[in-house]
C-alpha cells in the first residue's frame, strides 16, 4: 500500500472527483481531501491510498497533469 499526496488542488476539487482520476491507473482505497477544521474548506491538498504498482503508475502519470483547472503536483507522501 503507498499514501500519495497530491498538492495544488482546486478548491473545488471533491474526493469523487479525486477517487476518479485515480482509479484509471487501479484500485483505489481510501482518498481524503485536507479541510479546514473551522471552515470546513479545502486546504488545498490531498491523500489517496493505492496498490504499490498501481500507485507508483499513477503518479508517473498524474504528476503535472491538469485537474479541475489546477496543475496537481503528485508524489508519495513522506511521514512528518
Amino acid at each position: 500500500m503507498i499514501r500519495i499526496y497530491i498538492g495544488n488542488l482546486s478548491f473545488n476539487t471533491t474526493e469523487e472527483n479525486l477517487k476518479q482520476a485515480f482509479e484509471e491507473y487501479g484500485a483505489v482505497e481510501e482518498v481524503s481531501i485536507v479541510k479546514d477544521k473551522f471552515t470546513g474548506a479545502s486546504k488545498g491538498f490531498g491523500f489517496v491510498n493505492m496498490d504499490d504498482d498501481a500507485g507508483f503508475n499513477a503518479i508517473r502519470a498524474l504528476n503535472g497533469t491538469m485537474l479541475d483547472s489546477r496543475k496537481i503536483r503528485v508524489s508519495q507522501a513522506t511521514n512528518r
